[in-house]
């Protein structure tokens, strides 16, 4: 499939400078695009890589003044617009045709919607609830009593224990855990014994959930992942954790037990946070920081986390201290010490 630029330029509303005739029959970031393809410009520090880019066409914002060999078509939002051609260009998603295969196991008092579709091998226990038009991946383990909300993606090889509660339109990768018991233990006699754990999982509406991400059950009550909220790949979130609405948790981060995170937090890569704490509405949280006490909003990074402006300000300290030392060392030679 292939698009004129003037067709591209219409179909995202922008100004287009260039040949209207030109063929586009693919896209691709900067570095990657030959010609015959598009991409886009948006941010000031990739510069040099437009200049080299071998697209041939760019999308640039409005107010771009720069001149380059590529077409260029001016809009808004580069990204978006970027987006929207990727979208007209890919292949037609992978449909699910809708029933049970063969080899799947459906215990007979499970409730199945309409035009749901489970794929070969999935497990679906007693009293499970499948919502309509809902899809559970080949392999996949639904457990006693838990409810797959309308709509659901459920990819292969997820595993969802029993008593999991999942709203609507979730989508849930491959290698999840979802409902594994939480970490307790208690030392008695001299060995560890285990604590029952015997709350559930609560996940709601518009979730996505990362691969070989787990989610641990509560100890009692419940984990709670609410409206909207988007975790990465390989997140350990564990048992009594409320993670508010629209926050984003990104790759290998690991929140420990019965913390509060408010909506709209944003958790970089590898973010460490003990316990029993309270991450207050709208925080960012930059990559590696371990978080220890409660935080209040705003911006932290660091191990043990501090605001982001004193981060700055520490870590360009640590830099100057060479040039420091040569200076102390300069002046005791002067004074003959």
């Amino acid at each position: 499939m292939s698009f004129t630029l003037k067709e591209l330029a219409a179909l995202c509303g922008g100004e287009l400078r260039g040949d209207p005739a030109l063929e586009i029959d693919g896209a691709a970031s900067l570095s990657e695009a030959v010609a015959g393809e598009i991409t886009f410009y948006a941010d000031p520090r990739y510069l040099a890589r437009l200049r080299q880019t071998r697209a041939s066409a760019v999308f640039v914002p409005l107010d771009f003044s720069g001149q380059t060999a590529a077409a260029q078509i001016r809009v808004a939002n580069p990204s978006k617009a970027f987006e929207q051609v990727v979208l007209k260009l890919a292949p037609k998603p992978i449909a699910f045709t809708p029933g049970i295969h063969p080899t799947a196991v459906v215990d007979p008092t499970a409730k199945i919607g309409s035009g749901i579709s489970i794929q070969p091998h999935a497990v679906i226990e007693s009293g499970a609830t499948i919502g309509d038009n809902a899809v559970i991946g080949a392999g996949s383990y639904i457990g006693h009593e838990s409810i797959i909300g309308a709509s659901c993606l459920i990819y292969a090889n997820v595993t969802i224990r029993e008593r999991t509660r999942i709203g609507a339109r979730a989508i849930i990768h491959s290698g999840a855990v979802i409902g594994a018991d939480g970490f307790g233990f208690e030392f008695v006699e001299g060995r560890y014994q285990k604590i029952p754990q015997l709350g559930i999982v609560q996940i709601d509406d518009d979730v996505e959930i990362g691969a070989n991400t787990t989610i641990d059950r509560a100890r009692f009550g419940r984990t709670w992942i609410q409206e909207g909220v988007k975790i990465d790949n390989l997140v350990q979130i564990a048992h009594n954790v409320i993670i508010g609405k629209h926050s984003i948790i990104a790759a290998q981060t690991g929140i420990s037990g019965s913390t509060r995170v408010g909506e709209k937090v944003m958790m970089a890569g590898q973010v460490g946070v003990i316990g029993h704490l309270t991450i207050e509405d709208n925080t960012i949280i930059a990559a590696q920081s371990g978080i220890s006490k409660d935080l209040p909003g705003g911006a932290w990074f660091g191990s043990p986390a501090v605001p982001l402006p004193e981060a700055k300000r520490q870590i360009a300290w640590i830099h100057r201290l060479g040039k420091l030392f040569d200076r102390v060392k300069a002046i005791e030679k002067k004074l003959g010490l």
